[in-house]
């Protein structure tokens, strides 16, 4: 690679991008992995370690108040550095708290803490994702995608392996804490430090308006629809791949759980910000189009490695092979896929569609497990690694489609407007909007039945099949519209 292209890596704007990635990450572990293995070692029963990962929720629905952070403006540093700031600071402090609690004696302070950190992670990645998608020309989308990715993954291993080592070695889990909320004030430096986007585009000037001008905005457009379901499919095969992954290394191959951890946090690791970093070098020389469609196949074509390990002997160099190069390629699909959900953003409410776009694209890698597995309980390990190539040709083919709409919004930066079917797209809006809104009550449900509180859990079972079948119908319908408008404009 030319030096020209590398050079992107070290300008002022990537180094605050690894920096905020960073501290992005580092919360995400503390109120999951390394707060359940806190809670293990103190013994507690593991309904309770359950119900304790439901804190995980924020990070899903953090579009429910990210129009709030779009239509309001701190009155210092700015629309983006000033959310920023304030969520990194609750942070601090409340990472700070956890670690003053002892799970045996204040459980549910904890537990209170837990869900304060996680509200406020999610909030700083609403911000982030806004301001990385502000700031950004289209053609610097790939290297900024690719750096944050970088600082990303690199805190999780912090906050995760690392905080788990130091834990139990040198600090015990309080001290490792406090630790964890030192780091957090990098990024609070880097607030300070970083520039602030262009303000020029006007915010929100109502409440209702930044609710619904956001989905206004994107349902406008054409093929939107597609676009849905192209953030949806895009890494399914991905997802398959590494859905059922550390069962099938020890479970199916025979490799024992150290093995398999070493060789997934350290080259799994590695591979993944090596790919991310390949990944935006060669963004700058390609289209978004035409990188999507090469990491897709890259991707798609990498979990040929884990059928290897399946219909040959076990060999750790297999093994090492398989996870380096499904790790190296999804790291080079993922930065795509970030520049492709910040070029999907308007800049009016870029924190809203962000926050929409990323928990739509989490809805493939969240629901393939039981396929999987009943995948693998019928066909075996070999098929469902094939499977798992072929499930990624349709988000290919939705890409081939949707090509003219990416490329002209990438180089206009602007949306081609739909003008078709205009009736019938709203009733396809209406099934969405009630099927999204029947899934909401029921996760309400499930935390309430999960709680005590309630013990309704037929009532949970309609309303999860009830929104899940309407929400399908609305996709359909809208992605069936946007083909039959796509033909239309074609022939004239």
């Amino acid at each position: 690679m030319s030096k020209q292209y590398l050079n992107i890596f070290t300008q002022r704007n990537s180094v605050i991008l690894l920096v905020l990635g960073f501290a992005s990450g580092l919360p995400l572990a503390l109120t999951s992995g390394t707060l359940q293995a806190w809670m293990t070692v103190e013994n507690i029963d593991l309904k309770t370690i359950g119900i304790f990962s439901l804190v995980g929720q924020a990070y899903v629905f953090k579009f429910l108040w990210s129009p709030f952070m779009d239509r309001y403006t701190p009155s210092f540093l700015g629309r983006r550095r000033g959310w920023l700031l304030i969520s990194q600071i609750l942070l601090v402090f409340a990472i700070v708290a956890m670690g003053f609690m002892n799970p045996t004696q204040h459980l549910w302070w904890l537990a209170a803490l837990a869900v304060l950190v996680a509200f406020c992670s999610a909030s700083q990645d609403i911000v982030f994702d806004a301001y990385k998608t502000d700031l950004l020309a289209a053609e610097e989308r790939g290297a900024g995608a690719a750096v944050s990715v970088l600082g990303y993954r690199l805190a999780m291993l912090v906050s995760g392996g690392l905080a788990l080592w130091l834990a139990d070695r040198f600090f015990g889990w309080q001290a490792t804490y406090w630790l964890m909320a030192g780091l957090m004030l990098i990024g609070i430096v880097a607030t300070l430090m970083a520039p602030e986007p262009d303000n020029s585009i006007p915010a929100p000037r109502t409440m209702e308006q930044a609710v619904i001008a956001p989905l206004r905005d994107f349902f406008a457009r054409n093929n939107a629809w597609l676009l849905l379901l192209l953030i949806v499919m895009y890494k399914l095969g991905d997802a398959f791949a590494g859905s059922l992954s550390t069962t099938f290394l020890i479970r199916g191959v025979g490799f024992d759980a150290g093995e398999v951890g070493l060789v997934n946090k350290t080259l799994g690791l590695f591979a993944t910000i090596v790919g991310a970093l390949l990944g935006g070098v060669l963004m700058q020389r390609l289209s978004l189009f035409r990188a999507l469609m090469l990491f897709g196949i890259l991707q798609a074509v990498s979990n040929i490695g884990y059928w290897l390990l399946a219909v040959t002997d076990k060999s750790i160099i297999t093994m090492g092979s398989a996870i380096f190069l499904e790790n190296l390629c999804g790291g080079m699909g993922t930065a795509a896929f970030v520049a492709l959900l910040m070029t999907l953003c308007n800049k009016s409410f870029s924190a809203t569609q962000f926050a929409l776009l990323s928990a739509l694209s989490a809805v493939g890698r969240v629901y393939v497990g039981p396929i999987a597995g009943w995948f693998v309980g019928a066909h075996g390990w070999p098929l469902f690694y094939l499977f798992s190539i072929i499930a990624a040709l349709p988000g290919l083919l939705l890409l081939a489609i949707c090509r003219q709409t990416l490329e002209y919004t990438q180089r206009t930066d602007s949306f081609m407007p739909r003008t078709e079917f205009r009736r019938a797209y709203q009733w396809a809006v209406r099934l969405l909007t009630l099927g999204c809104s029947l899934l909401a009550i029921w996760l309400l449900l499930l935390i309430t039945n999960a709680l005590g509180w309630t013990e309704w859990p037929n009532l949970a079972i309609q309303l999860l099949q009830t929104g899940a079948i309407l929400s399908l119908i609305g996709i359909i319908m809208g992605s069936l519209l946007d083909y039959l408008a796509l033909r239309r404009t074609q022939l004239v």
